[in-house]
């Protein structure tokens, strides 16, 4: 069950030529794809690529109709390794995933393809996840684009240049006989638009027919001596058809080319960005018509030197916009201006930051010392009156240094700054009546008992343990490597290293890199295997393991059984994680167990946001239908909590908050439980199990209640007020 349907906005693949198509940019990219004449996809999940695969997953009749074969792969590598039906077949096929860490997974494979080479046209769209709204580490698929030399296309976002890009992918990979590279950003992926559609279209080669002519090409495969004469063939014949190929077909842009003497070059999914901030210095219009010579590169690899040349020729000054580091770019074209003998000044990272996302504000920054610069706006005064904004520092602006006003001034421009500056930011955390939660609960408390162990963390949901409350996790390795990052920490001691990694990970490569590993080299630490039934942390894709019957998927395979197959003889299943009894007495015993060898404790409770997901409509519905609906919340006793907030401090809920103290003669503010509550019970559990109070109590709300519920509750309120009118008495003797 994914995060989100597709299943009406799929409807719109089906638009023919002349018709108007509306939509998100990853719908685009797969409208794009059945353009071209794409005869297999695959892939797997992750930021921002996500809906991607959502997409297509709910595409799945449509791609039947014109003969595509689509696969969930198992993992990027997977993905990129099916491109090899491209290599001796005229097929076009496409994969996508998460860059940089599905590209580094892929490595592999996609270094192979580009050694080789292909026939048919192979496109790897990946998402690229650098910036602020990233959550892996800060690299970008640039490096290994150069690296292996594949082709890196780069478009300006929106949807009319992604779908292009898409079409000419395919025809610049068939040209030079290399892998492409398309890169989506974020927001690109979900920018939404419109662009004029073209006709569907089958593969004219299929994969039947491939498979009943089968071909190969021994020169094809990267063995020596072939592999030899790929490197010169990359060089010499490849990248001079790509070059060519470019420059023919016009896939970068130049905009207002001649009307200036200082210009600026960009990728293409910097386009926006640089748009905005040139039309807040008024040196553009909304419209996206600039004052100012722009080059953009929509293909940010190979770079074409008779563009750069001719782009830079007369000109004073460029400015080369390029996120991150290394910044290969102007390297490239510092080198290629100097060889044709050019005078322009390049400047770049001397302008903007070495590192992190050029959001607005940061480009309106290096453009403003940019053009202050060279002439084209006058050096921007230091404002000497108080302007009554919030700034980034509590001085008014008459009184500040320079530095200060001038940021000030930014923060006018650009208001997200003075937030930035302003606003904490939340960490993530697990979800309301999240069933991981209570597993790092029992950690936590069996910790009291057994001290502290060293915690490999892995990517998922559960990575969220290694910040407040739980504080757990000393090292993340990678999707699936929780436990591979534990190896090392195998000897005779009198602790265990403890290891974690979800069912994703687990079937992504945990269970060779990971479990498979521990018994060839007969480890003897705990692994935790966090089954929630989904690759939850990606959207909430099924996966092997899923107890959802999914139609196109074979599913409910237990990984218990797998566990054992590889030769686990310790495995312990939890089936409800929110039993903290339990999981506390499994987590003690595989800790301090005498058995040895490898030990996997396999944590089950289903994904709480699919879980609401799937019975939030279907309760609604039941109400308005007038049924009898019983739902569970979870309370605080005011009178009775200590104010102690163990509850909060062993399990974080987000449900969970404080409130002024009912009693005026305490001050401790007493816990809370919000409305968003889903009746999980981990509160409760934890506040008994930690052996702290009795202040929680548990509610039944009843929707539509039945003759017998109005009789019992009206009984109930005459018990209950008479105990409180005989309490309330004996008060009033004890006062006097």
């Amino acid at each position: 069950m994914a995060e989100r349907s597709f299943v009406e906005e799929v409807k719109k693949l089906r638009l023919g030529a002349g018709e108007l198509f509306s939509g998100e940019g990853i719908l685009a990219v797969t409208k794009a794809l059945l353009e071209s004449g794409v005869a297999y996809v695959g892939g797997y999940q992750g930021a921002p690529i996500s809906h991607l695969m959502d997409v297509l997953a709910d595409a799945q009749d449509i791609l039947s109709d014109h003969g595509i074969r689509f696969e969930n792969s198992a993992s990027e590598a997977t993905a990129a390794a099916s491109l090899a039906a491209s290599v001796n077949y005229p097929l076009r096929g496409a994969v996508t995933f998460k860059a940089t860490v599905g590209t580094n997974v892929a490595s592999d494979a996609l270094a192979n393809l580009a050694s080789g080479g292909v026939t048919g046209g192979a496109l790897i769209i990946v998402g690229e996840d650098y910036g602020e709204g990233s959550s892996i580490m800060q690299e970008r698929s640039h490096a290994f684009a150069m690296k292996s030399q594949i082709w890196l296309l780069d478009p300006r976002p929106n949807l009319p240049c992604i779908v292009q890009a898409v079409k000419d992918g395919f025809d610049l990979s068939e040209a030079s006989h290399t892998p492409v590279m398309l890169q989506l950003r974020i927001r690109a992926c979900h920018v939404h638009g419109q662009f004029i559609a073209s006709d569907n279209r089958r593969a004219a080669f299929s994969i039947k027919d491939a498979l009943e002519n089968p071909s190969r090409d021994v020169n094809r495969i990267v063995l020596p001596p072939a592999s030899f004469m790929h490197e010169r063939e990359k060089i010499h014949e490849r990248w001079p058809a790509a070059v060519k190929f470019i420059e023919e077909r016009q896939l970068n842009e130049f905009f207002s080319a001649d009307a200036g003497e200082i210009g600026i070059a960009m990728q293409g999914g910097s386009y926006n960005t640089v748009m905005r901030a040139l039309e807040r210095l008024g040196l553009a219009d909304v419209y996206g018509d600039s004052e100012i010579p722009l080059y953009v590169m929509n293909v940010a690899y190979p770079l074409i030197d008779s563009e750069w040349e001719r782009f830079c020729e007369g000109k004073r000054a460029v400015l080369v916009i390029e996120e991150g580091q290394p910044n290969f770019v102007e390297q490239n074209a510092s080198s290629i201006l100097r060889q044709c003998g050019s005078t322009v000044a390049l400047h770049g990272k001397d302008m903007l930051p070495l590192a992190g996302e050029y959001n607005t504000a940061t480009v309106l920054k290096g453009l403003r010392a940019f053009f202050e610069r060279y002439g084209v706006l006058e050096p921007q005064p230091v404002p000497r009156k108080v302007i009554p904004v919030l700034a980034v520092s509590s001085t008014p602006l008459a009184m500040a240094e320079p530095a200060e006003a001038v940021e000030a001034e930014l923060t006018l421009l650009d208001p997200v700054a003075a937030l930035d500056a302003n606003v904490h930011a939340r960490p993530p955390g697990f979800c309301t009546g999240c069933p991981e939660r209570p597993i790092f609960t029992a950690m936590k408390l069996v910790e009291r008992e057994l001290g502290a162990h060293h915690v490999s963390a892995d990517i998922g949901c559960h990575l969220f343990s290694i910040l407040p409350p739980f504080n757990l996790g000393a090292t993340t390795m990678g999707y699936g490597l929780g436990s591979a990052s534990a190896s090392a920490l195998n000897a005779s001691a009198d602790k265990r290293a403890i290891s974690v990694m979800g069912d994703g990970g687990f079937w992504h490569n945990g269970l060779t890199s990971g479990i498979a590993n521990a018994v060839f080299n007969r480890s003897d630490n705990l692994t935790i295997v966090v089954d929630n039934s989904y690759t939850s942390a990606t959207g909430g894709q099924d996966i092997l393991s899923s107890t959802a019957l999914n139609p196109t998927r074979s599913t409910g395979h237990e990984i218990e059984q797998a566990v054992r197959g590889v030769g686990v003889k310790w495995v312990k299943t939890v089936r409800r994680t929110y039993d903290l009894k339990t999981m506390m007495a499994t987590l003690k015993e595989a800790l301090t167990t005498s058995s040895k060898g490898p030990k996997v404790l396999i944590a089950q409770s289903e994904c709480m946001l699919n879980k609401q997901r799937r019975e939030k409509p279907k309760t609604r519905k039941a109400i308005a239908a007038g049924e009898r609906v019983v739902r569970e919340r979870f309370g605080v006793d005011s009178d009775t909590c200590t104010g102690d907030h163990s509850c909060i401090r062993l399990s974080g809920c987000p449900s969970l908050s404080i409130k002024p103290n009912p009693d005026p003669l305490r001050t401790d503010p007493v816990a809370s439980v919000l409305d968003s509550c889903v009746g999980c019970g981990l509160c409760g559990e934890v506040s008994h199990a930690a052996v702290l109070c009795p202040s929680f109590y548990r509610a039944q709300i009843v929707s539509n209640p039945t003759r017998v519920d109005k009789l019992r509750q009206r009984v109930r309120n005459v018990v209950i007020g008479w105990l409180q009118r005989r309490d309330a008495q004996r008060r009033a003797r004890l006062a006097f």
